[in-house]
């Protein structure tokens, strides 16, 4: 694990604001990556001007290691304003949570190093490797201050600090550090705590303590600055190689008279690297998600600069956790109540709060630092722009969670996996309960797979085309092979083979969590005399309470009471769409039998949603409740809900309930406003009430599936409204991302929901943690 941390010396208050995980609390002026691809690096500015600070991170990956390759990484610093003093301190940090160890090759000096620091170590996982800390060549310290003699053997120097920790809590690296820097400072000013005596300059006593201990899994490296600054650090594999033919599409420009050469970097390998990366990335950028000229923006060059940076976002978000859950069998709302699951739990000694077995996720966070966990809303949709970027990447997260789906075919809705992870959410919200759904959007990417598998097929040929998509992640070092523009990687597009394979190998668990959806989320037909042509499809999410429906992802929106007759259209829209995405796989992997089947449930789920769920009175689709003569009735709240079945492409482009779905929400009145659609009605009683959530927020993902349905299924297919559909494409397309856009330049960040009155951004903002694991 490596990170970085710094804090100003222009005063002493500025240590007590150390930045680390570019947290909202921060205050930080704005922080992205302009540019990120997973297999080759990339470039981050975080502007603070709390210190008067620009710092820019770049970070390049080197191909061709025998156990995942080699990097390099530019701390840069500068003035965010001419004219006001830039001094900062800055900690580079680095600890190893299993079997090996580090060790520092630089000479100990209790005052402080110059030059280069160097530190080798080794892992099971890593093998034998090498870390450098190199300054640049215009650096400079604060030299003169007060007291300044008493310092001068320690000033301008490098500081280090070894510690010796448990390994489970070298993720805390933060507060073992700063710890080290307020007790060496507290100690080295204490003579200087008396009255009308003016203290040291903040820079010469907040230092870490130059003490290395035996055996240390924590190394923190610090170096403080007094303007513009620049250092590298570089991480080498000890068998790494590199090609080196002066031709290769790998960003490193080391000599090319060479055949092979041994790695070793040099701020040159930076300087060219960081310029070719960034020059590639735009070119096939440009390529893979070109702006339609359809889009009308003032500044055509931001909207790019702002695309770039979000794709980047995204993908520099990704993080890998590995840790234990806490999991509850035995748990149930009094309206979820089922006996024999509760017997069956007590049975096991199952009942109540455990801690499992520790497991591992690859995942597209919402955001690293404030919700350092995988969230299974939310991944489906990360995993659709992912997959357009980056097939193979894509596929190796969704495999993840495929892999955690256990026997029963469950898999938690959150994965707090965990110290770490855990440290970040509330105690009440840390329990997942094995009858807790969510809603199955990791359905969305097995489908956009399929799809991008159907075009590739009517694409001209590698060997056509004189491209290269052979990589595998995990197995060939990434960023070899790919030519600057290519507009796909992968090799599970080019390999049907592989493709087959793939898709087989997820076929199974997902069909057990197909099956435990049916079986856990069954909602009731015939208890309460309901009609319907199917007496099996009918489903409501369990797990929630009398305000919220957390696992439903609509956490606060409208419902009716509980009650164990509820039925949600939410949910069995979902399940239409998972039926008719097993359906799809099935058919793909000749699964014929299963195929079959699937397709005359998909008829059932369609079926139902029409008889339980379509109220003519209202001219809407409804959730379904229980009255108290136990008669069911239909709860109809204007909002996202109601355009489910419209979200999912589950109408046909004839259905006469689609005029009145396409009225309600082109309806200023109710959802359609210059940002985006609402999630309630404006005219609810209880839009903008309580904790306001999902009761008027306009959510992007929500917006994204009403532009799908739009653009691929109602604007494409002929039907007595295409045309009308087309209209409302363009104009809600064009709303959201002007107002996205306006959002992001004028506060630095793409936000969780937008104002539905103002469009202003609204709640947590979606970036990653800074520092990398």
């Amino acid at each position: 694990m490596t990170g970085l941390m710094w804090f100003g010396t222009q005063d002493f208050q500025s240590v007590s604001q150390t930045r680390h995980a570019c947290d909202q609390g921060d205050a930080l002026n704005g922080y992205t990556w302009t540019t990120y691809d997973a297999r080759e690096g990339g470039v981050q500015v975080i502007k603070d001007s709390r210190n008067n600070v620009k710092l820019t991170t770049e970070f390049l990956k080197i191909p061709d290691g025998h156990r995942g390759g080699s990097w390099a990484a530019r701390i840069k610093g500068e003035p965010l304003e001419e004219g006001r003093p830039l001094r900062l301190s800055t900690i580079f940090y680095m600890g190893l949570e299993g079997l090996g160890g580090i060790d520092m090759e630089t000479d100990e000096n209790e005052n402080g190093l110059t030059g280069p620091v160097a530190f080798s170590g080794s892992s099971m996982e890593l093998d034998d490797f090498t870390i450098r800390i190199v300054d640049g060549p215009d650096n400079e310290a604060v030299l003169h201050g007060p007291h300044e003699e008493a310092f001068k053997e320690r000033i301008g120097k490098t500081h280090v600090a070894g510690f010796r920790i448990p390994p489970a809590d070298i993720w805390q690296a933060k507060e073992f550090i700063m710890q080290n820097v307020i007790k060496h400072a507290s100690e080295v000013l204490a003579p200087y705590n008396v009255p009308n005596v003016v203290p040291p300059h903040p820079s010469f006593a907040l230092q870490l303590n130059d003490e290395i201990f035996s055996g240390s899994n924590l190394y923190a490296v610090q170096k403080s600055f007094d303007g513009p600054f620049q250092f590298d650090i570089f991480f080498e594999e000890a068998n790494t190689k590199q090609k080196l033919s002066g031709n290769e599409s790998i960003p490193t420009p080391i000599a090319s008279n060479l055949t092979f050469a041994p790695l070793h970097f040099t701020a040159l390998t930076l300087d060219e690297g960081i310029k070719a990366l960034v020059e590639s990335y735009d070119k096939r950028f440009n390529e893979v998600f070109p702006v339609p000229k359809t889009i009308e923006v003032s500044d055509l060059e931001s909207l790019k600069n702002f695309s770039k940076a979000i794709t980047s976002n995204l993908i520099g978000g990704i993080g890998y956790f590995y840790g234990t859950s806490i999991v509850d069998k035995g748990f149930a709302y009094e309206w979820d109540q089922d006996d024999d699951v509760a017997d069956e739990a007590d049975k096991k000694g199952e009942k109540g709060a455990r801690i499992t077995e520790p497991k591992a996720l690859l995942t597209a966070t919402p955001s690293r630092s404030f919700f350092p966990r995988g969230f299974y809303w939310d991944e489906g949709f990360h995993l659709l722009h992912i997959g357009e970027w980056d097939n193979d990447l894509s596929l190796a997260i969704l495999k993840d969670w495929i892999d955690l789906i256990d026997e029963d075919g469950w898999v938690a809705r959150e994965q707090i996996l965990g110290e770490e992870a855990r440290s970040k959410v509330p105690s009440e919200f840390q329990t997942q309960v094995p009858t807790f759904a969510n809603p199955p959007t990791l359905t969305m990417a097995v489908t956009a797979f399929i799809s991008r598998l159907k075009e590739f097929d009517r694409q001209p040929s590698d060997g056509d085309l004189g491209l290269n998509y052979g990589l595998d992640l995990g197995q060939v070092p990434m960023g070899v092979g790919y030519p600057p523009a290519a507009s796909l990687r992968s090799r599970y597009l080019e390999n049907p083979e592989l493709a087959q394979a793939y898709l087989k190998s997820i076929y199974r668990p997902l069909k057990r969590h197909y099956d435990w959806f049916r079986r856990t989320q069954r909602g009731q037909i015939k208890q309460y005399g309901r009609k319907a042509r199917s007496r099996t499809e009918a489903f409501r999410w369990r797990g929630r309470s009398k305000e919220h429906v957390l696992t439903s992802g609509m956490d606060d929106y409208p419902r009716g009471p509980p009650h164990a007759g509820e039925l949600h259209l939410d949910l069995i829209s979902w399940m239409a769409f998972f039926t008719r995405t097993m359906r799809d796989i099935a058919e793909f992997v000749g699964e014929t039998d299963d195929a079959a089947a699937f397709v005359e449930i998909e008829k059932a789920t369609l079926d139902n949603i029409e008889d339980l769920h379509w109220s003519e009175e209202n001219k809407m689709y409804c959730d379904a409740n229980i009255n108290e003569e136990d008669e069911s009735y239909h709860v109809c709240d204007k909002g996202y809900l109601s355009l489910f079945p419209f979200f999912l492409s589950l109408l046909p482009p004839d259905s006469p309930h689609l005029g009145p779905i396409l009225d309600l929400l082109r309806d200023p009145q109710h959802l359609w406003s210059p940002y985006g659609l609402r999630s309630l009605s404006a005219s609810h009683p209880l839009f903008g009430q309580g904790e306001n959530y999902w009761k008027g927020p306009i959510w992007v993902q929500m917006n994204y599936l009403a532009l799908r349905a739009l653009y691929k299924t109602y604007g494409a297919q002929e039907g007595p409204y295409q045309e009308r559909a087309k209209e409302i494409y363009a104009e809600l397309r064009q709303n959201i991302i002007k107002n996205v856009h306006k959002e992001y330049e004028r506060t630095g960040y793409v936000w969780e929901q937008y104002d539905p009155l103002t469009g202003e951004g609204r709640r947590r903002f979606v970036r990653p943690l800074l520092s990398t694991q």
